[in-house]
């Protein structure tokens, strides 16, 4: 079975580029696709993500959460009638479409990994 040929016009070329390029600019980041995955976990608090996108320092797991916030990823819930008070992240409705995106590129990382530890 051969695989079949994508063809695009110039313009459906540049929209679908343009496109790409606007989800490479908010996912892009080498951590914000690790931290997306711990916050479709479940409701998280910040020394949880820390612990779950492991090597990832406070400073930079901040920006991460604020850029997520930004986007409209990732909620920030603070719990201030109980003491302490308790600050959660959580997956906003908007982030569910992101599942199976990151269920395809594991998967093909998996693929990908097998493929050029097996071909070498």
């Amino acid at each position: 079975m051969t695989a079949s040929k994508l063809e695009y016009t110039q313009v459906q070329c540049t929209n679908r580029i343009s496109a790409t390029e606007d989800a490479i600019y908010v996912l892009g980041g080498r951590w914000t696709i690790r931290v997306m995955i711990g916050i479709l976990g479940g409701n998280k608090r910040f020394n949880d993500l820390q612990r779950t996108v492991k090597g990832i320092s406070a400073k930079m797991l901040s920006v991460e959460l604020k850029k997520l916030e930004i986007n409209q990823l990732a909620e920030r819930k603070v719990s201030a009638d109980q003491i302490p008070v308790i600050v959660e992240y959580l997956p906003t409705e908007y982030s569910e479409s992101l599942k199976d995106i990151i269920t395809v590129l594991a998967h093909w990382g998996t693929n990908h990994k097998k493929k050029i530890t097996t071909d070498n």
